[in-house]
């Protein structure tokens, strides 16, 4: 493999893939991961054909010890050495907390916490030794409200943008900056996996996956910690941001009744 390596995990569909296809023009190579190996294999195949550049698979289940391992040995390779890493795998889930079986939501809690802190964790020792690097975690502006898709997926978020926040300020001047994407109602399959109406989402606030991509690479490259795609989500999150928390959930709570 070449020197200049990204890591993407999550990246056989939806922002994952729109991430590596873009990273495939500014990378030497790139290491895709997903559980579905068939499906990373098609992706991996497209993106070699398409870019020319070496696209390596590395299948795992970020909700287990192994498939995080097999994750972060890779990341701690000083031999070949990764300089960015986007921690974008998750999934919503349909039912509400009390409702669901706990299995389900502690998977949540694994892929979308646990990987990233673990993940993260293992990509910066050799990226601050080498002062360069790059960690985007995708998080969503889910994270900046109540309710939604879901107490444990909001709360997830709302850790993955703050915990991006803070390492971006403790990270300043070492070369290696960390950031959170946090999207909206993006056109993936991600709805329709987790079972979620999406039919009464306005069409306005729909984005495209390469668009958001496009919009948190930037903001990532001008240094920003927190990148918010969208005129109607960056206007949210300040709302939210100001708005005392008793207003925030009954906006919430609003919203919720019209939307999936």
């Amino acid at each position: 493999m070449s020197e200049s390596v990204a890591i993407v995990t999550g990246a056989s569909q939806g922002i994952g893939r729109a991430t590596a296809i873009r990273l495939a023009r500014d990378f030497s190579a790139l290491v895709l991961v997903a559980r579905d190996q068939a499906r990373l294999a098609g992706a991996a195949a497209d993106l070699h054909r398409q870019f020319g550049v070496p696209v390596y698979v590395l299948p795992a289940d970020l909700a287990t010890d192994e498939g995080c391992a097999a994750v972060e040995a890779r990341l701690t390779d000083r031999a070949d050495p990764v300089e960015m890493l986007v921690n974008n795998a998750g999934f919503g889930l349909a039912a509400p907390f009390w409702q669901l079986p706990v299995a389900d939501a502690d998977r949540q809690l694994q892929v979308l916490v646990r990987a990233v802190l673990r993940l993260t964790h293992a990509a910066l020792g050799g990226m601050l030794e080498r002062r360069s690097g790059d960690v985007i975690n995708v998080s969503s502006v889910a994270g900046f409200t109540t309710g939604g898709r879901g107490a444990t997926y909001v709360a997830c978020k709302a850790w993955v943008t703050v915990f991006s926040e803070s390492l971006g300020l403790q990270l300043a001047g070492t070369g290696v900056h960390v950031s959170a994407l946090c999207p909206g109602f993006t056109r993936t399959e991600f709805h329709a996996r987790a079972g979620l109406e999406a039919d009464k989402v306005p069409d306005r606030l729909w984005q495209d996956a390469d668009a958001v991509v496009a919009t948190g690479l930037r903001d990532h490259r001008r240094g920003r910690t927190v990148s918010i795609p969208g005129v109607p989500y960056k206007a949210l999150v300040v709302a939210t941001r100001l708005a005392p928390r008793g207003a925030v959930r009954r906006v919430s709570t609003a919203v919720r009744r019209r939307l999936p």
